[in-house]
C-alpha cells in the first residue's frame, strides 16, 4: 500500500509535538485519524494510541479484501500490541504469522494444498505488517524476516496456482525483485499495468491490483525498486529521486515478453509513488497512461510545509544552521519511541545518516519543469482527508492528457491511499483504465 509503505510517515512525525510534559512517549498529533473521545468514536477509530498505527491497522483491515489477511486475525493481534514496549507492533503480528505459518505446514503435509496456499499468504502479510513498525531497521533481523516473509509468499503462489510468477529485472549492476501476473485465460499480446508501492508497501502488496486486472484480462508486473519491500532490506538499496533510471529498466524488460502489447503500456504509483511515477513518466516516453494516488509534485516543499507546523522557525533553522536543526531533530526523537522510529526509518529507505542530510535528500524529489514532459494520459488520484498530498497542484501542472478523481469521505474513502476502501479505489480505476489502456 501502500499503506501501507506510507509516503508521507515522516510528515506525520513533523506534525507531532514529540516532548509533551511529563515524559509521555505518545506523540501529540493533529492528522485528522486520532482517536475520538467515547461519545465521538468515529469508524476507522480502532483505538490505538499512536495515530499512525490506526491508519495502518486500518490499511491491514483493508487486506481482506484480497483474502491476504482475515478481519478477526488482525483485529485479535491488535489487542496484543503493547503501546509501551517499541517492538510491541512487531512482536504482535510476528506472533500471528507463526500461527498461520503452523497452520499452513500441516494443511501441506496432510494434503490440502489450497487452504495451505491461503494461510501462507496470511502468514507473509503479517511478517511484512511485523516490519512496518520495526524499531531499528539495521537489526539483523529484518532481513531475516523479509527473506521469510518471501518465501512464504513463494509458497502460496506455488500451492495457489497463482497467475503470477517471480521475476528478476535487469537494473544496473544487480536485478530488482517484481512479479508477473497474467490471466491463465489470456492468449496474444495484452495492455499491462505495471505497479509500485511507496515507501512502506512492498510488491506483494499489489495483489489487489493483480486480482482486479486477471478478472479484465489485463497483464500486471508488480516490483519492488530502490527503497521498497524486498529491495531496500535485502538488497540494501535506498530511494533514488530519478525514477526514470528504475522504470525504463522495467519498460524494456515488458517490450522483451510477448505476451506484452508495447503501446499499451500503464504505470501506477501510489503514496510517494504519486511522485515517483509521474518522475519517471516524464522522461520515459512508452508509457501509454499513468496513475499517481496521491498526485505530488514536490515532497521537499510539502515536508517543509510540515515542519513550519512544529516550529515555523524550523525551515530558516535548517537552511542557517544544519547542525542546530540536527540538535533539535535528535533532541525529539530522544522523547519519543514514534519519533526515533520515524526518523530512523527515513534515514535507511533514503540512504541519509541526519536530519539536515535527509532535508537535503527529499529536496531532490521535485518534478519542477520536467512536469511539462509528461505524455501519457494521466489520472490524478486525490482525497478529502488527505492533507499532505499535492494532487490539484499536480493535475494543473500537466499538460498532457488528463483527469483528476477525488475520494470522498461519503465513499469511506478518504484518507491517504484510501485504507480499508479497496473496493472502491479498485472500482475508480479500472473503470478508466478500461476506457483508457
Amino acid at each position: 500500500m501502500r499503506a501501507s509503505n506510507w509516503m508521507w510517515m515522516t510528515l506525520w512525525l513533523s506534525a507531532c509535538d514529540p516532548a509533551p510534559s511529563g515524559g509521555d512517549s505518545s506523540p501529540m498529533c493533529d492528522t485528522g485519524m486520532e482517536p475520538a473521545g467515547p461519545a465521538e468514536r468515529d469508524w476507522w477509530d480502532l483505538g490505538m494510541a499512536d495515530p499512525v498505527l490506526n491508519e495502518v491497522a486500518l490499511y491491514y483491515l483493508g487486506q481482506a479484501w484480497m483474502g491476504a489477511t482475515d478481519v478477526s486475525e488482525v483485529l485479535e493481534t491488535l489487542t496484543r500490541v503493547d503501546p509501551a514496549d517499541e517492538r510491541g507492533w512487531t512482536a504482535a503480528f510476528q506472533q500471528t504469522s507463526r500461527r498461520l505459518r503452523a497452520l499452513a505446514e500441516a494443511s501441506e503435509e496432510a494434503g490440502h494444498p489450497r487452504t495451505a496456499a491461503t494461510a501462507y499468504q496470511r502468514a507473509a502479510t503479517y511478517l511484512r505488517a511485523a516490519l512496518h513498525r520495526h524499531p531499528d531497521p539495521w537489526d539483523p533481523e529484518v532481513a531475516a524476516l523479509a527473506a521469510e516473509a518471501v518465501d512464504l509468499h513463494a509458497r502460496y503462489l506455488l500451492l495457489s496456482n497463482s497467475p503470477c510468477a517471480p521475476v528478476a529485472i535487469p537494473y544496473e549492476s544487480t536485478t530488482l525483485p517484481g512479479y508477473f501476473c497474467r490471466a491463465h485465460e489470456a492468449e496474444g499480446a495484452q495492455p499491462t499495468l505495471i505497479f509500485h508501492e511507496g515507501k512502506d508497501g512492498w510488491a506483494e502488496d499489489g495483489k489487489f491490483v493483480v486480482d482486479a486486472a486477471m478478472a479484465r484480462g489485463y497483464n500486471v508486473l508488480l516490483f519492488d525498486g530502490p527503497g521498497m519491500g524486498k529491495t531496500i532490506r535485502l538488497q540494501g538499496l535506498p530511494f533514488r529521486h530519478d525514477w526514470e533510471a528504475v522504470v525504463t529498466p522495467v519498460v524494456d524488460f515488458l517490450e522483451d515478453m510477448p505476451e506484452v502489447d508495447p503501446a499499451r503500456l500503464g504505470l501506477f504509483g501510489v503514496s510517494l509513488g504519486g511522485y515517483l511515477a509521474p518522475r519517471a513518466a516524464a522522461h520515459e516516453h512508452r508509457l501509454a497512461v499513468l496513475v499517481a494516488n496521491p498526485g505530488v509534485l514536490d515532497w521537499g516543499a510539502a515536508i517543509r510545509a510540515e515542519l513550519a507546523l512544529i516550529d515555523p522557525g524550523l525551515p530558516d533553522l535548517y537552511a542557517s544552521d544544519p547542525g542546530a536543526f540536527d540538535a533539535a531533530i535528535t533532541q525529539a526523537m530522544e522523547h519519543s519511541d514514534f519519533v526515533r522510529w520515524g526518523i530512523r526509518d527515513a534515514y535507511w529507505h533514503h540512504g541519509v545518516d541526519s536530519p539536515s542530510a535527509f532535508i537535503a535528500e527529499v529536496d531532490r524529489f521535485r518534478l519542477g519543469d520536467s512536469v511539462a514532459d509528461i505524455r501519457a494520459r494521466t489520472l490524478v488520484f486525490d482525497a478529502e482527508a488527505e492533507g499532505r498530498g499535492q494532487a490539484a497542484e499536480l493535475y494543473a501542472a500537466l499538460t498532457c492528457p488528463k483527469d483528476y478523481l477525488r475520494f470522498t469521505a461519503e465513499e469511506a474513502a478518504q484518507f491517504h491511499v484510501q485504507p480499508g476502501a479497496t473496493a472502491m479505489l479498485t472500482h475508480r480505476l479500472f473503470d478508466w483504465l478500461d476506457d483508457n489502456l
